[in-house]
């Protein structure tokens, strides 16, 4: 087994669909639209729209432009990465417990790519730092999507949700998801019948339950994280997003130096240590930002 700890191994074949199983199971937008594998130098997703309607022809009558548009949208992996120090006594384990060490890596990895995958794609944010990415730039709902319903005093939520969605049907687009914001899942779930019953009785102390009203929806911190105005994103996510890893999820073992860039820590041999590191390479695009809403807090 020294093979399976040595730098720049990968993770063994039958950690990997477990690894997206449990970066599916916490993300909402993973939730919502599948993944599908994203090269590593990219590639380009087009959305292709016929301008005009149909045009009946009479016998021997001559035909009118039609016209098409064809929008290119380029799909770039971001390398993420995430990496703790552990004794070198790893090293030294039997089979077993250097396996079940990389699974617990491997699951908390998955959480972790898990909610920056939101992050990102929400916020355009690094993760760790909660400050603007460069390298995503802008390309991320908050920055896509201008279509927005703001609330207003005594707004009913569901009346809030229902605007979204008429913004995006009135783009002539489907809708198919919604995420929403713990506080904003809480006023749905307050909302009252005129007997007192609850109208979303599905929503009570905290559930997340996958459907309302035929609707998918899920509902996780990332969308109200760093002070975001966000509290609901509603849309057409199965046909209008895209998102997906680069193949392989690496894992490396190193042994020397400081990898982690810390002056206060050190050097990994002069302190028994060794540095996990996992890296992923995980792409996604906004292929038409008109098929979204956004549901904001006011000022």
């Amino acid at each position: 087994m020294a093979d399976v700890i040595s730098k720049g191994t990968l993770f063994p074949e039958e950690l990997i669909p477990e690894l997206i199983q449990q970066t599916v199971g916490a993300s909402a937008l993973a939730k919502l639209c599948a993944a599908k594998p994203i090269p590593f130098n990219g590639q380009k997703e087009f959305t292709f729209t016929l301008d005009k309607e149909i045009d009946v022809v009479a016998e021997n009558g001559a035909k009118t432009k039609g016209g098409a548009t064809v929008a290119p949208v380029t799909i770039v992996p971001v390398k993420v990465e995430y990496g703790a120090r552990v004794s070198d006594e790893f090293l030294y384990a039997a089979e077993d417990a250097r396996l079940d060490i990389l699974t617990s890596f491997a699951e908390g990895f998955a959480r972790k790519v898990a909610r920056g995958l939101d992050l990102m794609a929400f916020h355009g944010v690094n993760p760790r730092t909660g400050s603007a990415s460069s390298v995503i730039g802008t390309n991320h709902f908050d920055s896509k999507v201008t279509q927005t319903v703001t609330i207003q005093g005594e707004d009913k939520p569901d009346d809030n949700i229902e605007a979204a969605v008429a913004l995006v049907q009135g783009s002539e687009r489907e809708v198919n998801g919604l995420v929403l914001a713990p506080v904003f899942k809480s006023e749905l779930a307050k909302q009252k019948t005129a007997d007192g019953a609850k109208l979303y009785p599905q929503l009570a102390w905290g559930s997340n339950p996958g459907e309302i009203n035929g609707l998918r929806v899920e509902s996780n911190t990332t969308l109200s994280a760093n002070s975001s105005q966000d509290r609901a994103l509603v849309g057409d996510f199965i046909n209008a997003f895209r998102w997906g890893y680069a193949k392989e999820i690496p894992v490396e073992v190193i042994k020397y130096g400081n990898p982690d860039n810390d002056p206060t820590l050190g050097d990994l041999k002069g302190h028994n240590q060794v540095y996990l590191r996992a890296e992923a390479y995980i792409g996604w695009g906004i292929l038409d930002p008109s098929a979204f809403a956004f549901v904001k807090a006011g000022a």
